[in-house]
């Protein structure tokens, strides 16, 4: 059986102190260390996943290093793939930093791209835009998480249609850009309206900016982890199928699962759908391979 590779996973080698407590006052998980994430890879199938440093302000009480990834992948070798991260505010704030000596650095150390970007600005904010353009010239692909607003949430901002994305897309043709989160994938259909919506929505897929953005633009990916990417094609079976299959060298399969709670529940929805869709002929063993491993394997050269 075809082993998986994740293009979405977040790892630390302690246990972090857990997520501030949510709206209702639940105290939220710990981040997974390698033994807990490789017991759910080899339950699942999968040979091995990305680890995306948690670098931004937004996403714990503590920030991760490039380096501890590095090590975590140097300890386990073959299992997982590093990426480094930058947020932009760092390098002194200044959208003339000089990120890519920073990425250059980190690419000859092992890294093979850059994210989870999940700074909480918009998406046109001359720091990020100078971090795009440096990763481009490094030649890293960028995982990015979207947000509908700032303040309240995390991910870099854009609007409803994402006309900023479009604009990136244009600016930096030869930059791949990984798509994830709920206000990215709930684009593949006409959902984000004028009250900027965003979340799970269901029912039938009527045609979005994501499918018109990847046909105009060969540099948009798509990362499928997590709840949102996962939504997106089960919510509508029957358009999954053309959407993987017109898109099936520019999709990815991911988990996003990064709790020591995830891990015990042993529930992946999407490698199990995707595994049924290939059993009852919705899409060919060419898609399949591809988008379980086979961009991965291409574009990062694993």
């Amino acid at each position: 059986m075809i082993k998986f590779i994740d293009i979405h996973g977040h790892c630390v080698q302690e246990h972090y102190v857990p997520y501030p407590p949510g709206k209702s006052g639940t105290v939220r998980h710990q981040i997974s260390n390698p033994d807990e994430m490789l017991e759910f890879y080899d339950y699942h199938g999968v040979e091995k996943g990305v680890i995306l440093p948690l670098c931004n302000a937004e996403n714990t009480m503590q920030s991760q290093s490039n380096e501890e990834v590095l090590n975590i992948a140097k300890m386990h070798p073959g299992r997982f793939i590093p990426f480094c991260n930058i947020d932009p505010r760092n390098y002194r704030n200044d959208f003339k930093s000089p990120f890519a000596d920073g990425l250059k650095w980190y690419r000859d150390k092992g890294c093979k791209g850059l994210g989870e970007l999940c700074c909480n600005l918009s998406i046109l904010d001359g720091r990020l835009q100078a971090l795009f353009k440096a990763a481009e010239e490094v030649g890293f692909p960028v995982t990015f998480h979207m947000a509908p607003f700032t303040g309240n949430n995390y991910g870099i901002v854009d609007l409803p249609g994402m006309p900023g994305l479009e604009q990136c897309l244009q600016r930096f043709p030869n930059l791949k850009f990984f798509g994830h989160s709920q206000a990215f994938w709930c684009e593949i259909g006409k959902y984000r309206g004028q009250h900027v919506r965003f979340g799970y929505p269901t029912g039938p897929v009527t045609e979005g900016r994501i499918p018109q953005l990847m046909r105009k633009y060969p540099n948009l990916y798509g990362d499928l982890s997590a709840g949102s990417g996962c939504n997106a094609l089960m919510r509508d079976r029957a358009y999954a199928a053309k959407f993987l299959t017109e898109f099936q060298d520019r999709l990815l399969f991911g988990m996003d699962i990064c709790s020591p709670e995830g891990e015990r529940s042993r529930h992946n929805r999407l490698s199990g759908f995707l595994r049924d869709m290939l059993a009852k002929g919705d899409i060919t063993e060419t898609v399949f391979n591809k988008v379980v491993r086979g961009n991965a394997e291409r574009i990062l050269g694993v």
